[in-house]
């Protein structure tokens, strides 16, 4: 006797489920600023050696592919202070958060922009892009670009929502 193909289908799928047993994997949550809103994020890869040692992170040298040398870029840039004065800072984070309507300006591949306060400036926790470049033009810190590329996916935005599944 042949199986219906519904029915086919609804074993295959009851299979697959059984093996899908879900279990809890945690990951290191990170925050940073996204247009004065945090966010949540994880890393779990980066172009450098040493960085990726140092975060306990996979170190992938093909990131570094994602700059753009012939091709456009696929990053977007992260603004971190090396001296740990603050959280870091996106320059964009995906609205909404999900697949319901994808952001075309997000990316979870960052440039990393290292920011050094310089001397004689007042430090302050700056929150956005604009506020950082703002501080910038006021000749109160200097960006430094770099060659290191960091995947950073947001998994909570910052009106709060997560990604589905993320506790």
């Amino acid at each position: 006797m042949r199986t219906p193909p519904l029915l086919a289908a609804w074993l295959a799928l009851s299979l697959l489920a059984g093996c899908a047993t879900p279990t809890d994997l945690v990951l290191p949550r990170q925050q940073a600023w996204v247009d004065g809103r945090r966010v949540d994020y994880v890393t779990t890869d980066i172009s450098d050696a040493a960085m990726a040692a140092d975060g306990g992170v996979n170190h992938v040298p093909r990131l570094a592919d994602a700059l753009g040398q012939g091709h456009a870029s696929l990053t977007e840039r992260v603004y971190k202070f090396p001296q740990g004065e603050q959280i870091s800072i996106f320059a964009s984070g995906p609205a909404p958060l999900g697949a319901a309507r994808p952001d075309p300006n997000y990316s979870p591949l960052w440039r990393l922009v290292l920011v050094r306060w310089v001397s004689g400036a007042s430090p302050r926790e700056l929150r956005s892009e604009e506020a950082l470049l703002a501080a910038e033009a006021a000749g109160e810190l200097r960006l430094d670009v770099s060659e290191i590329v960091v995947n950073c996916p947001i998994v909570r935005a910052a009106d709060g929502t997560p990604l589905r599944g993320v506790r």
